[in-house]
């Protein structure tokens, strides 16, 4: 009895309208699978992109701790969670010095600063209205309008001010996690791999890793040459604000081509307030200081590991910036330079098979 209804049980599975027969028909059913699966898969990373852009700049913060823990320990034999916490004290002391000791007077220069540029803008409209150009003051206003309307639309996922240091919160926290112990979340990840696949994993992420670091790097030394050289050119010169100037240089140094074109037009406006002459000794500042740093001190760190297209930086700064706001401006560099090594990865993994297989047919 029990062999029959086995039978049975059998003869009503394979006529099951759920089971496909047809071998043409299964095939063609899981390639439908499939393409579901991965649309189903974007759906999905656009939906968390936020999250997950968090996350990749936790994992930047995370490479430039590692890089100053890395630096100390070549000269203090200590463990790397002391290493780490003393990379994280020396920049919590360095943000404690610049808003108690240098807050007062860039405060006062930061509300002042958004006069002497309106100035400026009305100045330089007066003139190519002289020159012939049909330029009104409310047609500038209505562009600057419009792309401030633009930016608040796409940078409504952070939520302003609050919404803002919950993300810079978040990063930081969870660049701490990782910096203070970066194998856990390799092998975490590994595991989920299959086991043909995790050295090349292993491998990927150690070149990740050491691009990372050579690249913040680079961003960093210019950053602080770009602010203190600004601050000692514009100082000698007596232009305006020297110290808020210098402070923006460096900060914006971090976001390439965009972040110098920002800073050298504030400063070129900060200048022309001050008179022609003085407006004409910043803008030669300003090239000198941009030349040198990016012939000299940016291709002694980082070129030479980090070797991205401008143009092409230039545009993944766009479309991340109109995605993900000023996050994904000053996160499309690091990003460029990981999915540059993935595919150096890649291609030097398919060279390797395509070479055993050739030397397997000798």
């Amino acid at each position: 009895m029990s062999e029959e209804r086995a039978d049975i049980a059998e003869d009503d599975l394979g006529s099951s309208p759920s089971r496909i027969t047809n071998p043409e028909l299964r095939f063609e059913a899981q390639r439908a699978f499939v393409w579901a699966a991965v649309i189903g898969a974007i759906v999905l990373a656009i939906y968390i992109s936020q999250s997950l852009l968090v996350i990749f700049g936790a994992m930047v913060f995370a490479s430039m701790i590692d890089g100053g823990a890395r630096l100390l320990g070549r000269v203090l034999p200590l463990g790397r969670t002391w290493l780490v916490m003393i990379v994280l004290l020396a920049t919590a002391l360095f943000f404690y010095w610049l808003v108690i000791f240098a807050g007062s007077q860039i405060s006062r220069e930061a509300a002042a600063l958004p006069g002497i540029i309106e100035a400026q803008i009305d100045v330089t409209l007066q003139w190519m209205q002289l020159q012939g150009f049909d330029i009104r003051q409310t047609d500038v206003q209505n562009v600057a309008g419009s792309l401030v309307s633009g930016v608040g639309t796409v940078t409504r996922a952070i939520g302003g001010l609050l919404g803002g240091m919950t993300t810079v919160m978040l990063i930081t926290i969870i660049g701490i996690y990782i910096a203070l112990e970066p194998q856990l979340y390799e092998r975490g990840v590994a595991w989920m791999l299959p086991r043909h696949r995790r050295e090349w994993f292993y491998g990927t992420v150690s070149r990740m890793g050491y691009t990372m670091r050579r690249l913040m790097a680079g961003r960093l030394v210019g950053m602080v040459f770009e602010g203190l050289f600004t601050w000692i050119m514009l100082a000698i010169y007596d232009v305006p604000m020297a110290a808020l100037l210098a402070i923006l240089t460096g900060l914006l140094a971090f976001i390439p081509n965009l972040g110098a074109l920002i800073a050298g037009g504030l400063m070129v406006l900060v200048g022309f307030s001050g008179g022609t002459d003085m407006g004409v000794y910043t803008i030669f500042v300003y090239f000198l200081v941009q030349t040198f740093d990016g012939y000299v001190v940016i291709p002694l760190i980082a070129k030479k590991t980090v070797d991205l297209a401008p143009a092409l930086v230039l545009a993944a700064q766009l479309i991340m910036g109109i995605l993900f706001g000023i996050l994904g401006l000053f996160l499309a560099d690091p990003l460029m330079a990981m999915i540059k090594v993935a595919l150096e990865r890649r291609a030097e993994k398919n060279d390797a098979d395509e070479q055993a297989s050739l030397a397997e047919s000798e």
